[in-house]
């Protein structure tokens, strides 16, 4: 095999589950690989956002049950990589921290594959730093012990010396996944010395906003799992710095703390609508229902040099059709200055901004960001029978403006510059969906309702969305929406992203909304 043909695995961390946790090298080369194989704990963000392009494998726990033990990952990996795949493997937190990162670059190394390791940022210190624990203190703790309260399936007693960490006081002792075995840790800790009034905390989902933290002590780490029902991913923090969390903590009470957003928006689009949504404490689903891609048609150019019109217009009805426009436009011509001869239309607050991006003003916006109030707003106001328009769209777009347009006068060319289709959520991701249902399911546009209809069967749909509330982002929206049979009680009243965020912090304000926590 070639060098020039010869794969390579990059061993990523994925951080602890705050995807904005993920480090600035690791983000990189993901983006940059064309396979990536990941983990149930891993934030469906970081995957749901990659390209269609990029094929998907999910390696981790459905039900309780491996996917692919670690021999089939390992042979998974080598196979990849020969195929001269630039392969990511996703792991949670740190690779070489509690998880199997060493043992499958050994098999790397062994199989002659090349790989690298990206360190994450593990959980032992991201999710205390979230519950406003510091791991070490000047004052009240000079170190900090890593434990794993995880038997190895191999092994029928854990191999950790409870009598030695036992013995580790002044310091912060973290336990990582050891919730179902935390009476027993419990027992051996007091048994060897361990005094039970230590001061003890259990962080659970640490750094995501359904972050659940509870103070406790040693002993009475037990009764708090099982009163507060803690379930995995969740660590135990033991020593004096649980004090610190009275003054350290931070990342509680923001106006959408507790809630979960399912996000159905095209992953490309929607990065600003997930940070929003995380900034007001939020935990965000990434579910897009929809996405798109480039469709040109370079004929249609010729037809744009040949316009002869003393009347010229431009029509957007979507961020999309903007976007995708421009991309062909200046890669075609490179001179933004051709486009000075036309007018240009835009439906609303979203296509105007993106249009901004192109240093582009519209000339014409319409009071309501519908496409129907667009075409009776438009027509009014003077003659289109000497006007020639680009009506720039995509394969799902009504053609509403079209005709009203036409039987005004003008000469109308639908251009479609790209096509949205419904993609496939990635293996595991649905299961995970189920798990932590939804608080607040999104709809962006009626495409978004139709794109989740085809994701999901009736029996799936009604389990996912029991108690969950619908926010729409108006009325053509939520028609759909109540034509596929779901029922919206949220709607924007300016149709856009914030205006849709803003709805939904006003309606936790007053007690609408349905909390995880």
């Amino acid at each position: 095999m070639s060098e020039a043909v010869k794969g390579i695995v990059y061993l990523i961390g994925a951080g602890p589950g705050d995807p904005d946790l993920i480090t600035v090298k690791g983000k990189k080369l993901l983006q940059a690989c064309n396979v990536v194989l990941y983990d149930n704990l891993i934030p469906e963000e970081l995957v749901a956002t990659l390209p269609v392009s990029v094929e998907k494998i999910f390696v981790g726990k459905k039900a309780g049950q491996a996917c692919y033990s670690q021999d089939e990952i390992n042979r998974l990996l080598v196979r990849l990589a020969r195929e001269g795949r630039r392969v990511a493997r996703l792991k949670g937190s740190d690779p070489l921290i509690f998880g199997r990162g060493a043992e499958e670059a050994k098999y790397l190394k062994e199989s002659e594959v090349r790989f690298e390791i990206i360190p994450g940022v593990t959980s032992g210190i991201a999710a205390l730093a979230y519950a406003g624990i510091p791991c070490t203190d000047r004052n009240l703790a000079s170190f900090v012990l890593f434990v794993t309260g995880h038997k190895a399936r191999e092994k029928e007693i854990s191999s950790v010396r409870w009598d030695w960490v036992a013995g580790a006081t002044d310091g912060t002792i973290v336990i990582y996944m050891g919730v179902r075995e935390i009476e027993n840790i419990v027992r051996q800790l007091i048994d060897h010395g361990l005094p039970g009034n230590t001061l003890a905390a259990v962080i659970e989902r640490g750094t995501l906003p359904s972050q659940r933290v509870f103070e406790t002590t040693l002993r009475e780490l037990p009764e708090t799992v099982a009163q507060h029902r803690v379930r995995p991913p969740a660590l135990f923090v033991l020593g004096d710095v649980v004090n610190s969390r009275s003054w350290l903590k931070w990342f509680e009470g923001r106006p959408l703390t507790g809630i979960r957003v399912m996000v159905t928006r095209p992953a490309d689009q929607a990065g600003e609508m997930y940070q929003s949504l995380r900034d007001r404490g939020a935990e965000v689903q990434a579910y897009p229902t929809i996405a798109t891609a480039e469709q040109g048609d370079p004929e249609i150019w010729s037809t744009f040099e040949s316009i002869d019109s003393d009347q010229k217009w431009l029509i957007f009805t979507s961020e999309n059709g903007v976007r995708y426009f421009m991309n062909q436009y200046l890669s075609r011509y490179g001179d933004i200055r051709r486009l000075s001869d036309f007018k240009i239309a835009v439906v609303g607050y979203g296509t105007t901004r993106a249009l901004r991006k192109f240093e582009l003003a519209p000339d014409f916006i319409p009071s309501r960001a519908t496409t129907p109030v667009l075409a009776e707003q438009l027509v009014t106001t003077g003659s289109w029978t000497k006007a020639t328009v680009w009506r720039v769209r995509g394969n799902l777009s009504n053609e509403v403006v079209d005709k009203k347009l036409a039987e005004a006068g003008a000469r109308v060319f639908p251009v479609n510059v790209y096509k949205t289709f419904f993609p496939e959520w990635p293996d595991g991701l649905k299961e995970k969906l189920f798990e932590y249902p939804p608080d607040v399911i999104t709809f962006t546009s009626g495409s978004s309702v139709n794109g989740f209809i085809n994701n999901l069967s009736k029996s799936e749909i009604e389990k996912i969305t029991e108690g969950t509330t619908f926010l729409s982002i108006g009325p053509m929206t939520t028609q759909v929406a109540l034509e596929n049979g779901l029922k919206v009680t949220l709607e924007a009243g300016e149709h856009s992203i914030p205006a849709m965020i803003n709805t939904l912090v006003k309606a936790a304000e007053k007690g609408l909304l349905r909390k995880s926590l």
